[in-house]
C-alpha cells in the first residue's frame, strides 16, 4: 500500500446510464479525504459466467478487472437491491472473480453501500453481500453502513449528490475506509 495515496477500486451494482449506485459512486469521488484516489471499473463487459467458457479461456474483461482489484488498496461496491438481494450482474461478476487462481478479494479491505428508491435503501443486498464475502476472505468493514433510501430525491437532475446529511455520512464512510484499509495493509 502506497503510504501517501490509498488506491481504492469502485464497483457499481448497476448498468443502468442513470443508476443511483454509480451517482453514488461519483458523489464519493468528490468527498475522498486527501490521500484517498477511487477509481471506477465497469462490470459491464463480464460475460454470464459458464464454466465451459472458463474451462477453454477466462474471458480478458474479467483478468482485467480481477487485477484491477488486486491492485487496489480497498473496493468501495455500490448496490442496488433487486427482489431483497444482490443484482445478478454484481453477482455474477464475483462469481467469475471468486474463480481466479489468486482470487482478489481475499485479504481485500471493502466497503459496502447503497442506493435506492425504497425505504430501505438496499439493506437486504448488502448483508447478501457481505455473506458472500465471508466465503471469499474479503474484509469488509462493518461500519457506517450506508443505506440511501429515497434516492430519486437525493440527487440534482444532472446526477450531482444534493441531500447535505448523505454527503456528511458518505464523507464519515470513507475516511472510516481508509483508517480500516490502512490497519488492513
Amino acid at each position: 500500500m502506497n503510504a501517501a495515496t490509498l488506491n481504492v477500486l469502485a464497483l457499481s451494482g448497476s448498468l443502468r446510464k442513470g443508476s443511483y449506485n454509480t451517482m453514488l459512486i461519483e458523489a464519493a469521488k468528490g468527498l475522498a479525504p486527501a490521500g484517498m484516489k477511487i477509481d471506477i471499473a465497469s462490470i459491464r463487459d463480464i460475460p454470464l459466467y459458464d464454466e465451459d467458457v472458463r474451462s477453454e479461456a477466462v474471458p480478458a474483461s474479467v483478468k482485467t478487472l480481477a487485477q484491477k482489484i488486486r491492485d487496489a488498496d480497498a473496493v468501495l461496491i455500490s448496490t442496488p437491491e433487486y427482489n431483497y438481494s444482490i443484482p445478478g450482474v454484481l453477482k455474477n461478476a464475483i462469481d467469475w472473480l471468486s474463480r481466479e487462481e489468486k482470487q482478489p478479494f481475499d485479504g481485500k479491505p471493502i466497503a459496502i453501500m447503497g442506493a435506492s428508491m425504497g425505504k430501505l435503501g438496499t439493506a437486504r443486498s448488502q448483508y447478501h453481500l457481505r455473506q458472500v464475502f465471508v466465503f471469499l476472505n474479503g474484509l469488509v468493514m462493518n461500519r457506517p453502513e450506508v443505506f440511501l433510501g429515497a434516492a430519486h430525491e437525493a440527487f440534482n437532475d444532472d446526477g450531482t449528490l444534493k441531500d447535505e446529511g448523505t454527503k456528511k455520512f458518505l464523507g464519515q464512510m470513507l475516511e472510516a475506509l481508509r483508517d480500516w484499509a490502512r490497519k488492513q495493509g
